[in-house]
């Protein structure tokens, strides 16, 4: 997928995002659901932290501060290849599972727009992305910055769903 749909698409889907969050009920947003787990403020938290994170990782790689030729894992190229993590739930990683934690609608949309803003920034740095400079995903192994954009495209339509299975549990 090339780079100006997957900005497109992240644009779209932080709209969805910033959608989801007006229709969550406000008594709801901070409560552990029924079906347990994250609340809605900590899957908020969780996805816009990460993918803050991932700006960062993906602007080092554009600051050739990672490695280089070193060879992205055959299985992530094909969860980059369909959009998609295999079926499942995952354990989140040590250093952002401690990250987690309850956030009101306000402090959400504020990361969401701090994305938005930082994802704009980044925009005209992506023509000169050099496929061979890449650093670590703690699960996926070497991304250079296509792959973590691509990346964090999946990881947010991941999550989205989790939204889905939370309000469904409330109904």
């Amino acid at each position: 997928m090339s780079t100006t749909k997957v900005f497109s698409s992240l644009h779209k889907i932080a709209t969805a995002y910033k959608a989801e969050l007006d229709r969550i009920d406000d008594a709801h947003f901070q409560l552990v659901p029924p079906i347990n787990g994250w609340s809605y403020s900590e899957v908020y938290a969780h996805i816009w932290d990460a993918s803050l994170l991932t700006l960062d990782t993906m602007e080092d790689c554009l600051n050739a501060k990672g490695k280089h030729n070193k060879p992205t894992a055959f299985v992530t190229r094909l969860i980059l290849l369909f959009g998609a993590f295999p079926p499942g739930r995952y354990k989140t990683p040590p250093l952002l599972e401690d990250r987690v934690k309850l956030i009101s609608k306000t402090e959400a949309r504020t990361l969401i727009d701090n994305f938005i803003n930082r994802l704009d920034a980044d925009v005209e740095s992506m023509n000169r992305a050099q496929d061979d400079i890449k650093t670590l995903h703690p699960k996926l192994g070497y991304l250079n910055a296509n792959q973590w954009l691509r990346f964090i495209e999946i990881h947010l339509k991941h999550h989205y769903k989790q939204l889905k299975r939370i309000e469904k549990s409330f109904k």
